[in-house]
This record gives structure tokens, C-alpha cells and sequence, in this order.
């Protein structure tokens, strides 16, 4: 028997199962106990008012924390009022939570919470980041996490697990971590990753500090990995020592025979200082390359005809401005750290911020804010004329920042999709923050590599990191406290809805056929307009397919103006609902009337959601079928109460064009049960009052 890879290792300590780890294949349903919980308000409002309605006095996983970092301008009382409704459930049901302004979500768990060898889910994701300590860490919708949250097992594909040898040393200070990810996106694109797990080896590891790895794995879902996970070994030590969490470090390794389903070698001393090109992160080329005004012919054969406009469009505009930019943005999730500002801070001591370039920076957390002040790095920052931020999400997603009309904006975040700045007619370049900072001086792109005046300072992490616990708030730990807490809600804070049992035939109209790619971006949009409403699905149901079409939800209210469920469908290309967990892109279209969805495939995140909302995802059996099915098309899709687990094929009937055809759905009892009954919600409901 051979040895296991440290997926095996985690999964195995988790399983609720008897069955051996060995005997399981990719795609078979494994439950899973799950340590920790993690939430941020604009997913987080919905999921919280889902485990209220589950109607349980307290949480059942043995670490909840309900961050705020998504909504804090409070341009009015809707945020507020969200604010004070997390704080109210969180300390009446057992959560901590995190005040907003303590810092974005993914960095302060790291720093606080994060532990080799767990298990945690988060309502985000991102959630991946904390592979970068040994976590093995999974964005999921807001319902899983209420389900979790409830004491229910988690659910899992068994995933395929890669594994990615690293070799060599990255060619500090110009090339980072981000570089290292942006290299991985090159060569797998974003669809490379999906039913998969990273897994980070070799001799390169020890060339990747902890927030270095966790940029890394934080970015894997741009991949459409499951997770990514690191080993936990001295510099993780080093790390969770220098938080004052020695205590949780312990070592996980693979063993040396693991076998994993794929390698992929990667030469950190090869990489150079990348770029991901307006609209999509896989988009990948090296920042030497437009530097040197590579014939956009030659840059269209690296990627598929679906991204050429916009490739056309944003690079033929960087050439014709002689390679300026309009705004350099250094932060989120991704590339907030102690290290990632460090490098910024010495790039930009004693320089200019270019007269043509707005730049700002936001610290990924309270702890990192003070440590850069204490040690003068921000200064440095503000001195070079760096706009300093709140620690949030931010510009990151599309929250203030927004680029000027037809703007060409670097950044260092993990997601450049269409529209996501706040503004169409902008392009977002995603790079490293030392590629950022440097090109915010020299006011347009540059090859860092071959840069002579400016020799930035190589940092190393601190011995000793400061770690306020101050922004924390913990709930009570006796229940009579906890039991006289009113949870407040303001007259914004609607209930979720609910779907109803699924009948054995449904009869929908195709309501609107889209491309490959679909974002939950396009679906359900982001930014300052749109995420005050994530607490009411009926306001924020207006701006479904916003992005994309604009009469789409006109059409649905007339098409449905009783409100009826499971009236229209929507068919997709491939990677269908890829990005954000927002479960309000399955939320929303479910209350205007989204019954199934019909792609060539969907994403993991987004499949699991319109599960959990009792809707259909199904993909077509032959591709081809696609081309056939045009906008108004009638179908019939029937036998819905013959369900069996494993794959079950679903029969189609295109009664406007007179044809069948074929798709099919992958199902585990649960999820069976689920749409049945109307999704989970009414399904866990039962279950634990039971």
C-alpha cells in the first residue's frame, strides 16, 4: 500500500465513514466533520438568517467567526443595519466576531485562526487562503455553512489531487508569490483546476513564507480548484509562532511513496514578474512581453477566440498610450500581508507616485496596519503619495476605487472579470505588489526586472508580529447571557425565501443563453450599487444578469408576474457560474423564476448553490446540443422523481423546435433529498428538530 498525500491525511481524520480513504474515487460523495466556520457580511447576512431559520439555539462547529470587511462605507443605515444584525446573531448563537475595520477576512483568520490540519469552510471563495498554513480550507455557499453551522457533515467530491513540485528560488525582490500563481494560471487557464486539489511540494517550499503560500493558495480558485493546500512544517512554525499561536503548529507532511492523479514541475528561479490581462485571470503573459509591445497576434494564440475582444481591445489601448496606466491599486485578499506591504513601502520610499497614476494601498488587516506604521513602511507609502485605505475588501470588489472611463488600472487583487472595477469601459491588469508599486512610479508598465535605480529592500517576516486581539468580539459563554440577546434587524433585513418541492416535470422557457465563462459577477454583480442588498433577495433580484443583459430581469417579471417557481431556464456554455460563492446568483434567479440550468459545465461553487436552492444544474451530455437551442425555446425536462445517485441522464425535450436531447446530472442521496424537498434549507430544518 502506498503512502498518503496530505489530502489523504486530512480527509482521513474527518471522515464520518468507515470506509477506508484508499477506496475512494474522484467524484464519490465523502462527509466530512468540519473544525471551523468562517462568514463574511455580504455573504454572510443571507447565511446567518438561514441558520436562524434552521431554529437551533447555538452553532455545532467549535470555531464560528462572522468577519465584516465587504460593506463598511455605510454610505447609508443598510450596512449599519447589517453590521448590527451579525454582531446580535453572532453573540447569541456562539460566533466571534470580527468588527469591520479589523481587516479582510481571509488575512486576519490566517493570522488569528488558522491551523494546520483542519478542516474549515467559509462563505467565500477565497476561503483557500489558509492552505497556506496546512488548512484544508473550502469556499462553499451560505447554506452549507448554516447546514455546517447546524451540525450537519460536509459534503465533498472527492476531489482529484495534483500535486505541484516546486523547484528553485524566486528572483527576489522583483519576482513574488503572485508571480508563482500567475505562472500556475499560465500554464492550467481557468478551468484547470476544477474537481482538483493542489497540493504544494518540493524543494522550492522553503523559498514560500506562510502569507507567500497563502497568496498561492488563495488564487487557486481562479483555477477552479476545490482548494490548495501547503505543508505545515518549520516556516509555518515560524509563522503561527510569530502570531502567538505556536500551540497550533503541527507538522504535516506527504509521505514520500503518496501518489497523487497529476505533477506539474515548476522552476521558481524561471518565473518572471507576470500579468494577467483584462477579463479574466487566466489570461497570463509576462510584463516584459508588453514592454516590449508583442504583436497582439502573436499574444491571441496562447488563449481561447472567446477572450480575443477583450485582449484586443485592452492591449491594443496599453500600446496606443505608450504602455501609461491610470491607477495602480495594492491590497485585498490575495496580496495584503505584512511582506506584500513591506515590498511596496520599499519601492516607494523616497520616490513619486507618477503625476498620471491615482494609487492606493490597503493593508489586509488592523495587525498589519500598526506593524507597517510602527516600523515607518507607511510613511513611506504616504510620503510617495499612496492613498491609504480602510483594511476591507475595498476596490477588490468594485467598492470605491473606480478606474476613470476607458482607465487602465493595475492591480494586485485576484479577479479582473468584466465590470467588476465599477467601471465597463475599464481594464484591470492583475500583477504582484512590487510590479504595481513600481509601475505607479513610473507611471506606465515597465519590465521590473530590468529596473537599475530603484533596489528595494528584501524583508523577511518579523519574529514577532503584533497581534491585538482588540477588533475581536466573543460571545458570552454563559447561556442565560446569550439566551436574553435580542437580534436586531432593520427594515432592510429581509427573510430568505424558500423554493418549493420538486415536481416530476417541469415545462420552462429558455429565458436567456449565454457564453463560456459566466461569472457569478455577471450574474448577481458586486460593488457599492448592489451589495447593500445582499439581506433582501426581492431588492436585489432587480439586478440579476445586470452586466450582461439588462432587460433580462423585464423579461422574467413578464414572463412570471405571479412569482411562480421553476418557470424559466437559463443555458450556459462551459464553466458556467465560475468566481464568487455569492449564492445570491442562485437566490435571486430562483425567486424571479430560475428553475434549471443548462450548460455545457457548470462551477463547483455555483453547482452546489442552485442544489442547496433546489434548482437543477444540468450539463449536456453532447456539447453540440448548445447550438441547437436558441433564446424562447420551450422545454420539457421530465422524470425528475427517478433520481438515483451517481450519474443520472435527463432527457430534454425542445417541444418549440421538435427534438430531444441528452444532459446529465451527478447526485449523491443528499443531494437528491435536497431537491426534493426544496433545497436544504427546509431539509436540515426538519432534521435537526427532529
Amino acid at each position: 500500500m502506498s503512502g498518503k498525500n496530505i489530502v489523504q491525511k486530512i480527509l482521513e481524520s474527518h471522515n464520518i465513514e468507515q470506509k477506508p480513504i484508499e477506496e475512494y474515487q474522484p467524484d464519490d460523495p465523502i462527509f466530512v466533520r468540519v473544525d471551523q466556520c468562517i462568514t463574511q457580511d455580504a455573504t454572510g447576512t443571507m447565511a446567518w438568517l438561514e441558520f436562524e431559520a434552521i431554529n437551533i439555539p447555538e452553532v455545532k462547529v467549535p470555531l464560528v467567526v462572522s468577519y465584516i470587511d465587504h460593506n463598511t462605507l455605510q454610505t447609508d443605515y443598510r450596512n449599519a443595519d447589517d453590521h448590527q444584525f451579525l454582531r446580535t446573531i453572532a453573540a447569541k448563537k456562539g460566533a466571534i466576531l470580527s468588527r469591520p475595520g479589523n481587516g479582510i477576512i481571509h488575512q486576519v483568520h490566517l493570522e488569528n485562526f488558522a491551523a494546520p490540519g483542519k478542516i474549515l469552510l467559509g462563505s467565500d471563495s477565497h476561503t483557500p487562503t489558509a492552505g497556506g498554513v496546512g488548512s484544508m480550507a473550502i469556499g462553499v455557499g451560505g447554506l452549507a455553512i448554516a447546514s455546517t453551522m447546524a451540525g450537519e457533515p460536509f459534503e465533498l467530491k472527492y476531489p482529484y489531487v495534483v500535486k505541484v513540485h516546486l523547484t528553485g528560488k524566486l528572483n527576489r525582490p522583483w519576482v513574488t508569490a503572485m508571480d508563482v500563481i500567475l505562472e500556475l494560471l499560465k500554464i492550467k487557464g481557468v478551468k484547470g483546476g476544477i474537481k482538483s486539489i493542489f497540493e504544494y511540494s518540493g524543494p522550492g517550499l522553503k523559498d514560500l513564507t506562510a502569507p507567500e503560500r497563502a497568496t498561492i493558495t488563495n488564487m487557486g480558485a481562479e483555477l477552479g480548484a476545490t482548494t490548495s493546500i501547503f505543508q505545515s512544517d518549520n516556516l509555518t512554525k515560524h509563522f503561527l509562532k510569530a502570531q502567538g499561536r505556536e500551540n497550533d503548529y503541527i507538522k504535516l507532511v506527504a509521505d514520500k511513496d503518496a501518489k497523487y492523479d497529476e505533477v506539474i514541475e515548476i522552476n521558481l528561479s524561471k518565473i518572471e514578474p507576470n500579468v494577467a490581462l483584462p477579463h479574466s485571470p487566466g489570461s497570463v503573459v509576462k510584463i516584459r512581453e508588453l514592454v516590449e509591445k508583442t504583436p497582439i497576434e502573436e499574444i491571441l494564440k496562447r488563449f481561447p477566440e472567446k477572450v480575443h475582444k477583450h485582449l484586443i481591445e485592452f492591449v491594443g489601448r496599453l500600446y496606443e498610450r505608450d504602455l501609461q496606466i491610470d491607477q495602480s491599486c495594492v491590497g485585498s485578499c490575495t496580496n495584503a500581508s505584512y511582506l506584500a506591504l513591506a515590498i511596496t513601502a520599499s519601492i516607494l520610499k523616497d520616490q513619486k507616485i507618477a503625476d498620471n497614476v491615482s494609487m492606493t494601498v490597503s493593508p489586509g488587516s488592523k495587525n498589519v496596519y500598526t506593524q507597517i506604521a510602527k516600523e515607518g513602511l507607511l510613511t513611506d507609502m504616504i510620503d510617495a503619495g499612496a492613498r491609504i485605505l480602510e483594511s476591507a475588501c475595498g476596490p477588490c470588489i468594485g467598492m470605491g476605487q473606480t478606474p476613470p472611463t476607458k482607465g487602465l488600472s493595475v492591480r494586485t487583487f485576484n479577479r479582473n472579470f468584466f465590470g467588476r472595477t465599477g467601471e465597463k469601459t475599464a481594464g484591470a491588469f492583475l500583477m504582484s505588489p512590487a510590479s504595481a508599486a513600481l509601475i505607479a512610479i513610473k507611471g506606465k508598465f515597465v519590465d521590473p526586472l530590468k529596473e537599475k535605480t530603484i533596489k528595494p529592500e528584501i524583508f523577511e517576516e518579523p519574529y514577532k508580529f503584533i497581534t491585538s486581539k482588540n477588533m475581536f468580539i466573543y460571545p458570552p459563554t454563559d447561556k442565560k447571557t446569550r439566551d436574553s440577546i435580542k437580534i436586531i434587524k432593520g427594515p432592510n433585513i429581509e427573510d430568505c425565501p424558500l423554493n418549493e418541492p420538486l415536481p416530476s416535470k417541469l415545462v420552462v422557457t429558455t429565458l436567456l443563453k449565454t457564453g463560456d465563462d459566466i461569472t457569478t459577477d455577471d450574474i448577481m454583480m458586486a460593488g457599492s450599487k448592489v451589495l447593500p442588498m445582499r439581506s433582501n433577495i426581492p431588492a436585489i433580484a432587480q439586478f440579476v444578469f445586470n452586466p450582461i443583459d439588462e432587460w433580462f430581469v423585464i423579461q422574467a417579471k413578464k414572463m412570471n408576474p405571479e412569482q411562480k417557481r421553476r418557470v424559466f431556464a437559463v443555458v450556459g456554455g462551459s464553466n458556467y457560474g465560475q468566481g464568487s460563492s455569492r449564492e445570491h446568483a442562485a437566490i435571486a434567479p430562483m425567486w424571479l423564476g430560475l428553475g434549471a440550468v443548462i450548460a455545457k459545465s457548470v462551477a463547483r461553487i455555483h453547482r452546489d448553490n442552485l442544489i442547496q436552492w433546489g434548482m437543477l444544474p444540468l450539463e449536456f451530455s453532447d456539447p453540440d446540443d448548445y447550438e441547437r437551442i436558441d433564446q424562447l425555446d420551450e422545454l420539457v425536462i421530465g422524470d425528475l422523481d427517478k433520481f438515483q445517485p451517481g450519474i443520472n441522464i435527463v432527457t430534454i425535450e425542445n417541444t418549440t423546435k421538435g427534438f430531444n436531447f441528452k444532459t446529465q446530472v451527478n447526485l449523491s442521496d443528499k443531494e437528491i433529498s435536497m431537491l426534493i424537498n426544496g433545497g436544504a434549507l427546509p431539509l436540515v430544518k426538519s432534521k435537526v428538530n427532529h
